[in-house]
């Protein structure tokens, strides 16, 4: 792989309102918030590791999935045990679903207008969690 130049440190994502995107990511994926301030909130396992950061973006366009005409800039991709209950789950946090046609997987934006994706958890991977009703 050749020598490492750095580190990830966080994914940052542009959006209007830092803390509420933020709070809806923390519960998306189980981890606290770790910053938080006006203009930065930090998603991650603790203070010391690498997360999800929240830059506040006074004048944020929303991508519209699938309008090429204004791209998706990034999306994540959640694995979860259970498409149907993590449907209602991201949906009850207010995510809105933008997929209807695929049962393997689902299409939604969060709460700012980026788009993520709910995957079944794959074989290798650990469970994720308890039910989510």
């Amino acid at each position: 792989m050749g020598v490492m130049i750095g580190r990830l440190h966080h994914v940052v994502i542009d959006c209007p309102a830092p803390r509420e995107l933020a709070a809806f990511y923390s519960e998306l994926v189980g981890l606290p918030v770790t910053y938080d301030s006006d203009d930065w909130v930090v998603v991650s396992q603790d203070e010391v590791s690498s997360g999800i950061a929240f830059q506040l973006a006074r004048d944020w366009v929303a991508p519209r999935w699938p309008d090429p005409a204004h791209p998706q800039q990034f999306h994540v991709d959640v694995m979860v045990d259970d498409i149907p209950a993590a449907d209602r789950a991201v949906v009850a946090l207010g995510a809105t679903r933008l997929d209807a046609g695929a049962e393997e997987w689902r299409v939604y934006s969060d709460p700012a207008g980026h788009p993520f994706c709910l995957v079944p958890r794959p074989g290798w991977a650990a469970p994720i969690g308890g039910p989510l009703e």
